[in-house]
């Protein structure tokens, strides 16, 4: 186990039980006190836990872990989503994706897609984001074309949002867009935890001919502050566990076609 995927279980740990002491996460990841005192330590000094006498407690539930401190969790329905939503994707297309660690694992499959390879000088895929770490991740991939938005970075999820999204957007038309989400439930539609995130995925999807969320089930049955869209906006749902009956019906009934992967 490498120290960053340790860190993400202490944290994770931390926020499952929400008061913990040193003892009881030693004993539950098998390491010593000390490595768990360290730990600990050090994502107190990143305000991520607070610090209690002889252990921990999380923050609130609304809080918003950085982008790093997310990468393991839910890892394998991330990435079976992310094969679908690559299997919507047609040679020459335009995509939008927003930030996120499934948006991200798209980004990925896309990249090394060889089902997308560039035809002669024509793009395989050209990839519209406002997410700094896609745009970084696939700039080595000759087939893919990045546009990068212009915007304001947020340390938190490394997204671009502000004005610049939506000025840098107004002269596009994408063939797909594909948005990663905080929550989904019939009343709110889709959402995420922060106002500026919200409004940029907005953009990207009034830019796009087809919207795809991408969201594993955690996501699922769940509201966050920053409402992104209807569900009547949302073209198709890509997620890794079938929906409850409830939220199965509210899809019917907004015409979302789900997409449940294997």
């Amino acid at each position: 186990m490498t120290a960053q995927q340790r860190l993400n279980k202490v944290l994770e740990f931390v926020t499952e039980r929400g008061n913990v002491s040193i003892a009881d996460v030693a004993q539950a990841l098998d390491v010593s006190p000390a490595t768990v005192r360290r730990d600990l330590n050090l994502l107190a000094q990143q305000r991520l836990v607070t610090r209690t006498h002889g252990g921990a407690s999380a923050l609130g539930s609304g809080y918003e872990l950085p982008l790093q401190y997310k990468l393991v969790r839910q890892a394998e329905g991330k990435t079976a989503i992310a094969k679908v939503v690559a299997a919507l994707v047609s040679p020459g297309d335009s995509v939008g994706l927003n930030g996120g660690t499934t948006t991200s694992e798209v980004a990925r499959v896309l990249g090394s897609s060889e089902r997308l390879l560039a035809r002669g000088s024509t793009p395989g895929i050209t990839i519209v984001t406002n997410a700094l770490n896609i745009a970084y991740e696939l700039s080595v991939r000759e087939h893919v074309k990045i546009v990068v938005t212009g915007g304001v970075p947020r340390a938190q999820s490394y997204e671009l949002v502000g004005p610049l999204v939506a000025a840098s957007l107004r002269e596009f038309s994408l063939d797909l867009a594909v948005l990663g989400v905080d929550g989904l439930t019939g009343r709110f539609g889709a959402t995420t935890i922060h106002e500026g995130e919200g409004e940029a995925s907005r953009q990207i999807a009034a830019v796009a001919r087809r919207v795809v969320v991408a969201a594993d089930s955690t996501k699922l049955g769940k509201t966050t502050f920053a409402r992104i869209c209807p569900l009547e906006q949302i073209d198709t749902l890509v997620t890794d566990l079938p929906l409850t009956p409830e939220l199965a019906a509210a899809m019917e009934t907004a015409g979302v076609e789900v997409l449940v992967a294997g």
